[in-house]
């Protein structure tokens, strides 16, 4: 059995579960360098296109499982609608109840962003039921970090 590509899948209305990396150089809460964002833009806007909703999933440098509000990925908000041309709904934990509300709230057109994934302990440690409640938030699930 081959890959399967996004070309390959009805996206229509599907929650596309989006491993992106976007571990982008940060100074002062500002993006120094987009390119990894830059990067991600077609894939995103593909998903969009063929009207699924991208759920971006990604880690932000290593906060050893305790929240940091440097490494927070709200910060990276304004830069991923400026290169997405998409609004952003930023979600403030990547699993969970509240989480998956989120998901189920966000609006035709919208990129939901979770919070890095490495804020959970279990993120480093390969957890598989940490694994299962976030694939549980997809329905299709694409890898677009090619450094991940």
């Amino acid at each position: 059995m081959g890959w399967k590509t996004l070309d390959d899948m009805e996206l229509a209305g599907k929650r596309v579960l989006t491993r992106v990396d976007i571990n982008v150089p940060m100074q002062d809460g500002q993006v120094m360098d987009a390119t990894r964002i830059e990067k991600i833009a077609p894939t995103v806007r593909d998903i969009l296109a063929a009207g699924g909703t991208p759920i971006l999933l990604a880690h932000f440098g290593r906060p050893k499982g305790e929240r940091v509000d440097g490494m927070s990925l709200r910060h990276l908000v304004p830069a991923l609608e400026q290169h997405l041309s998409a609004p952003v709904l930023f979600v403030a934990d990547c699993v969970g109840p509240a989480t998956a509300a989120a998901i189920g709230a966000a609006q035709q057109g919208q990129v939901v962003l979770l919070e890095n994934t490495r804020f959970h302990k279990a993120e480093e440690k390969n957890d598989a039921d940490f694994t299962d409640q976030l694939a549980a938030l997809g329905d299709v699930y694409c890898n677009d970090a090619f450094s991940a």
